[in-house]
């Protein structure tokens, strides 16, 4: 065996040894595969304007969706407070599935536990799961607050978390004034978005609307302060300290609420970290008091921001702010709101970037990209591609809706550049595939996921977006602002010169100027 003690190999090396290679040959054959040949054939079919319009017509199957479920956003929104412990009401399965995806994308640990619901939860229910889960909870980890959603298997048995949670601590398995907020997460409808905005409104409801009974209502005092929610966000860490950067050159008194920059970048220092940062419980009651909270991805706060504005405060939402206009649009509305000067600062930042753009513009100019990711996400990139004179031909969001595209579309309706692009709410990787090929693009943008549409397909793949597991740390880099216009920039420029370096890489045939200069 080419494995052994004194020369470890990698699975990319190990599993092309000839042993290994024999044992897939006779795998094959085990299978009773079918005729190469045709299977060559229906490939080639599935490439076809005839298929995708088959494939575009399919209703009752998705086919590599992109998007997660809702429990992934509540654990994403819940450790963003201040000693919060994730409880995932369900399956343990499905919180290691949760945990695993946080890690590989932040290359962090992600703490999160579950009520360890099996087939007899399923069927007399899961309170015995909730009482000795938070119990054991508690005593373990001394979390100062405890964040409760639910999986699949809760919901379709109607296990009421209100109820087993009072319940609970008349069991004594948590004190009766401990914080424990709640959100029902139905994985089988929504998706992530909707699981962080749902947590994030329980958590606002506990802490401003009476802590679920055990406390009276908040009476809100306006101060002049002002809330930021990033939303679920893969590059939180990069984009929530550029904000807050912006903030602090401002003046503006503020309150990130779900603020988990700190516990996705936690330094190795010899001391274990479980809970990092986050926004304070304090902070989070005393939010109720802002004079108006400003969303960063709308569609992340879809319920939030109503209930925020229930309770007297001015609203304002963003669609993931890349770029010099979107950017433009968020400082203004900070100083509005705030009452604050734009410093010089971000003035000179600004300039900055329009030069960066300048010098750039003639490579990027009439590029064709597509796009797919979040709401959000799929918006603010569109919108800088459209700044930047790139048509984004193909704007995909599994999780879009139909408010969704018609924004989208209004936005692309509004550029020259975007005339012909079109928005796909609702749809999978498998539709994207299809476009392809039908009608090819120079660039995609996407999550890592993407990589096996840029092999299939040729598209070279930009990855931007969540989760990103082949590259690391690119979640440290901001992308909202002046600054993070830049940094998606010069993504975007690199991958455009290497693919020109891929296609002049060889003297006297691709390369006669022995250019080195771009």
């Amino acid at each position: 065996m080419a494995q052994s003690a004194e020369h470890v190999l990698d699975h990319l090396e190990l599993f092309r040894g000839p042993e290994y290679q024999q044992m897939l040959a006779k795998k094959k054959i085990f299978e009773n595969p079918r005729d190469p040949a045709e299977v060559e054939r229906i490939k080639e079919w599935t490439k076809t304007a005839e298929y995708r319009e088959k494939n575009f017509a399919r209703e009752a199957l998705a086919v590599n969706p992109a998007k997660a479920c809702q429990p992934l956003g509540a654990v994403f929104a819940s450790v963003g407070f201040e000693g919060t412990l994730p409880f995932v009401h369900g399956s343990q399965g499905c919180v290691a599935y949760y945990r695993s995806h946080l890690s590989r994308h932040f290359k962090e640990p992600s703490s999160c536990v579950s009520s360890s619901m099996t087939e007899d939860a399923a069927v007399f229910g899961g309170l015995n799961n909730m009482i000795d889960g938070l119990a054991n909870s508690y005593n373990m980890y001394r979390p100062k607050m405890i964040a409760v959603s639910t999986t699949c298997m809760a919901e379709v048995i109607g296990d009421d978390l209100n109820a087993f949670i009072k319940t609970s601590k008349e069991k004594g398995s948590v004190p009766a004034d401990f914080d424990v907020p709640f959100a029902h997460t139905p994985a089988f409808v929504g998706s992530h978005v909707t699981g962080y905005d749902n947590a994030l409104k329980g958590i606002l409801e506990h802490f401003w609307d009476g802590k679920a009974g055990t406390a009276p209502k908040l009476k809100r005092k306006p101060n002049g302060a002002i809330n930021i929610i990033g939303g679920f966000d893969g590059y939180t860490v990069g984009n929530l300290r550029e904000i807050k950067r912006i903030l602090a050159l401002m003046g503006v008194q503020h309150t990130i609420l779900a603020d988990n920059s700190e516990v996705f970048d936690t330094p190795t220092d010899g001391e274990f970290r479980m809970y990092d940062g986050g926004t304070t419980l304090e902070d989070a009651a005393n939010a109720v008091h802002a004079k108006a909270t400003i969303s960063m991805q709308q569609w992340c706060t879809e319920k939030t921001l109503p209930f925020v504005a229930e309770h007297g405060q001015d609203v304002v939402s963003f669609n993931y702010p890349v770029g010099l206009s979107a950017t433009d649009e968020f400082i203004v509305a900070l100083s509005r709101i705030s009452g604050k000067e734009i410093p010089e600062q971000l003035a000179r930042e600004r300039g900055r970037l329009v030069d960066a753009i300048a010098d750039s513009s003639a490579h990027i100019h009439g590029k064709k990209f597509a796009i797919y990711g979040d709401p959000d996400l799929c918006y603010g990139l569109a919108a800088f591609l459209l700044e930047l004179g790139a048509e984004p031909t193909h704007v995909l969001s599994t999780n879009g809706n139909k408010a969704w595209h018609e924004k989208m579309q209004s936005l692309l309706a509004s550029s020259p550049f975007g005339q012909g692009c079109q928005a796909y709410p609702g749809r999978d990787l498998w539709h994207m595939r299809s476009l392809l090929f039908t009608e090819p693009v120079d660039f995609l943008i996407g999550n890592t996921y993407g990589k096996y549409l840029e092999r299939d397909t040729g598209t070279p793949l930009i990855r931007i977006g969540f989760p990103v597991f082949d590259r690391h740390h690119h979640h440290r880099s901001p992308l909202w602002g002046y600054q993070g216009g830049l940094n998606v920039l010069v993504k975007i420029l690199d991958k455009i010169f290497d693919e020109i370096d891929k296609k002049t890489n060889v003297l006297g045939k691709t390369d006669y100027s022995f250019d080195i200069i771009r």
